[in-house]
């Protein structure tokens, strides 16, 4: 069974590059040939690891043999399993081209073209599981709860999904029994080139945002952080360029640039934003890393509340081969979780498959700057809160009932459970997302 890897909009065909998969099956070492047959989760991850040690090792042939195999396993219309091999293959190639292009007869370059999503379209896709929407549910309950009784909030949006999150807790304020506070939303100029994204700039949905504000009576203000070097429309930099502005970004980050103000509530909010922050140390090891350079920078804020949520995995590794293992286990997830409700070849279901294949390809495919998927565990992420001199807030009885309520919504394999400080979303037991609130050490009510 010979397949096409098929990506969105564009598909790579692997039929193209037939010297990655013109070795014969008998020509495989013993130690591939005990999962030919049995190609489960754990076989498959053995061949994924096979071929990267392959490939560390510069074993042209080896790796050529392990591509051939895995062609042969993956689908883009089959299983879970089947369709994240196809994925992991795509990353495989990806990085192979890089290591040998010569021998691998492949251009290296990344053919998936990612898509602009409308806002309706960005709508469904934050709907279809709750891996976004748990974070939004848990985020906004902590963030209501931290702003009772304050007449103005001033929300520092650091996010992915483009203000998704806020009709909600508009429509929360809305309803608040001292009536509405005035809001703020500031955003910054740029983020990270990642799905999803949108086909409309920051300054649009600021005035959908208003509008809504508006028809629910909660006066409204909404800032982008400005950057004259910096294009807003909406054109996003590609993944192979390591510069994403952050450090301009951080530079403003400031009282003055803000406008923060003294009768205001302030909150930051991060969801699925740390990691794409670097964390490797310039200079000497004393320096800090723009990660935790941003973390010391909004304690000096002073924020009202600090909610940080995102995926609950360990990916922050230099080892490749660690990378593929908890990856491959972990990316499982969503893949398991589409398959209970959409059929095979759903467009949906596909193009938001090629998201994830997005995030695979560049944990598997790039080194150094190039690689901007740097997640770290909650437990991780919740010692580096404490390092920066953050406390962590416990999230009430009300928002576990808030996000039970959501949970009931999709399908029985969702779950949620505590876990240290964190609220953590599960499928069929198994962590996916995390969210976390702090304040500043010294300023806990």
């Amino acid at each position: 069974m010979k397949t096409e890897l098929r990506g969105n909009p564009t598909p790579i065909s692997l039929q193209e590059h037939p010297s990655l998969f013109n070795t014969p099956q008998s020509s495989l070492s013993g130690a591939l040939k005990g999962c030919l047959g049995n190609l489960d989760g754990a076989c498959i991850e053995k061949l994924l690891l096979h071929c990267a040690s392959a490939l560390e090792s510069n074993d042209v042939t080896l790796a050529q043999q392990v591509m051939w195999v895995l062609n042969n396993v993956a689908s883009s219309v089959g299983d879970p399993n089947q369709r994240l091999t196809s994925w992991f293959l795509r990353a495989l190639i990806s990085r192979a081209s890089r290591v040998c292009p010569t021998a691998m007869n492949f251009n290296g370059s990344s053919t998936l073209q990612r898509r602009l999503m409308s806002v309706t379209e960005l709508a469904g896709y934050v709907d279809l599981i709750p891996w976004h929407r748990f974070g939004f549910c848990a985020s906004n309950s902590a963030i209501f709860k931290a702003i009772e009784g304050y007449p103005r909030v001033h929300i520092l949006d650091f996010s992915i999904s483009h203000c998704m999150q806020w009709p909600t807790l508009i429509d929360a304020l809305a309803k608040r029994a001292e009536g509405p506070p005035s809001l703020r939303i500031t955003v910054p100029f740029s983020g990270p080139p990642v799905p999803p994204l949108l086909n409309v700039s920051s300054e649009e949905v600021g005035l959908r945002l208003g509008n809504f504000a508006k028809f629910r009576d909660v006066p409204f203000e909404f800032n982008v952080i400005d950057d004259s070097s910096f294009s807003l429309s909406g054109e996003f930099i590609s993944s192979e360029s390591s510069c994403f502005h952050f450090e301009s970004l951080l530079s403003k980050l400031n009282p003055s640039t803000l406008n923060l103000r003294d009768d205001e509530a302030l909150v930051i909010n991060c969801q699925n934003w740390l990691r794409y922050l670097p964390d490797e140390h310039k200079g000497s090891a004393q320096d800090a890393s723009l990660r935790d350079a941003f973390l010391d920078i909004i304690k000096g804020l002073n924020p009202r509340i600090v909610v940080v949520v995102d995926e609950d995995s360990d990916l922050n590794v230099s080892s490749l081969t660690s990378r593929i293992t908890t990856c491959f286990n972990y990316l499982w997830i969503p893949f398991d979780a589409l398959e209970t409700f959409l059929p095979k070849d759903s467009s949906q279901r596909i193009e938001y498959e090629a998201d994830i294949g997005h995030k695979i390809e560049n944990i598997i495919g790039f080194e150094g700057s190039q690689r901007i998927e740097r997640l770290e565990s909650g437990i991780k992420l919740s010692q580096r809160m404490k390092n920066a001199g953050f406390s962590s807030v416990p999230f009430c009885e009300e928002t576990i009932r808030e996000v039970k309520f959501l949970l009931d919504e999709h399908a029985s394999g969702w779950g949620m459970k505590r876990e240290d400080e964190m609220l953590v979303l599960t499928w069929k037991g198994h962590n996916s997302v995390f969210a976390t609130a702090w304040v500043p050490s010294g300023f806990e009510d």
